[in-house]
């Protein structure tokens, strides 16, 4: 079976001491290519170490996570934009609004997300978007850039029902389905009954929300199967099904050769 781990921090500090494995461990598992979204300055370094000692394996994407916009959200975009000049990316993330922790910079954060949805079509690049609490802020931002005009994922998708409806709605998007469809207080496995695997795209997060059996631990790429594994559940379909189609669909959307 083959998986693409569309979302992994795999640069994060916790994997510095074993990253070798942990690549080693995702290859034996059928995973095929891991893609890495930044979050802030100080992770650009890093984001573009890992690709460059991974060529064609690690795919970085570039972009300012919402909980990193500040006061300064202006001059953090201008030096993450000159990457886009230096280096090659595959998409433009992790970007989006995050309203769980804290709302007293909304305003900052779409302003931020949508100027960064503006270099989605400026470089032809899809989008890979953090929309905690914030999925219908989300879409309207996307709709006020132009909804046409974009392409991407919604990354570790939570939504209700009618949010899935407005995802749904978005042509050119996907959902990034993670660990927490394992979980067993989860409405996600009932949600995403109402859509099918055409539009769904596998990732981890990690090292952050690990699947069902590895809640409490570091999470991996490798742990993707588990992933693999509740979708099949889900739509009644074998797990290499599954990987096969969302697979498909990340190529598709990442371009990915």
């Amino acid at each position: 079976m083959t998986i693409i781990d569309t979302h992994s921090h795999t640069y994060d500090e916790s994997f510095e001491n074993d990253i070798q494995d942990v690549i080693s461990r995702a290859k034996q598992a059928g995973i095929s290519h891991i893609l890495l979204p930044n979050v802030d300055i100080e992770s650009i370094e890093q984001v573009n170490r890992l690709a460059e000692s991974y060529p064609q394996y690690c795919l970085p994407m570039m972009g300012l996570h919402p909980t990193s916009v500040t006061a300064n959200w202006q001059s953090d975009l201008n030096k993450i934009k000159e990457q886009f000049f230096l280096h090659k990316y595959i998409a433009v993330g992790e970007i989006g609004i995050d309203l769980y922790w804290d709302k007293s910079l909304e305003k900052e954060q779409k302003a931020a997300f949508e100027e960064q949805l503006r270099w989605s079509i400026e470089f032809n690049l899809p989008v890979s978007i953090h929309c905690r609490n914030a999925i219908s802020e989300s879409v309207e931002c996307i709709k006020n850039v132009g909804a046409s005009k974009l392409r991407g994922a919604f990354h570790s998708f939570g939504g209700n029902a009618e949010e899935l409806q407005s995802v749904l709605a978005l042509q050119n998007f996907y959902l990034g389905i993670n660990g927490t469809v394992t979980y067993k207080n989860s409405t996600l496995p009932q949600v995403l009954t109402a859509t099918d695997l055409s539009r769904l795209i596998i990732e981890t997060d990690a090292p952050y929300l690990p699947p069902v059996p590895y809640r409490g631990k570091r999470n991996e790429p490798s742990y993707t199967i588990h992933i693999a594994n509740k979708l099949s559940e889900i739509y009644g379909v074998t797990p290499q099904k599954v990987g096969e189609i969302t697979t498909n669909n990340a190529k598709k959307l990442f371009s990915i050769d």
